[in-house]
């Protein structure tokens, strides 16, 4: 069941239905924006909320993508050395049962 939750980005509330599970992560995506909205407001090189919020949401998307890139190359990884470990099973049980005959 979706319950209202207001949050608060740059000084202007927002009210948003959201599932009673999944408050706080709603919250804390909230506290994300704001905290990246405000920093480029601060730095004074971008004006207005519009291109504020573009801004910020480029940010955040970045962010996700580079992470999702880095997990990717990591789960990469992790197969590339199971194939390897499987590839020594397999040699050495094949030499084992080359030694039984």
């Amino acid at each position: 069941m979706n319950v209202p939750v207001h949050v608060t980005i740059l000084g202007k509330e927002y009210q948003v239905a959201c599932p009673e599970d999944q408050q706080d992560a709603l919250i804390a995506s909230a506290r994300m924006v704001h905290q990246n909205m405000e920093k480029i407001r601060n730095s004074g090189k971008v004006v207005g909320v519009d291109r504020i919020a573009v801004m910020a949401a480029l940010n955040i998307a970045h962010e996700l993508l580079t992470l999702q890139q880095d997990e990717s190359q990591d789960i990469k990884k992790v197969n590339e050395k199971i194939s390897l470990l499987k590839e020594r099973v397999s040699a050495f049980i094949n030499e084992d049962r080359q030694l039984e005959l």
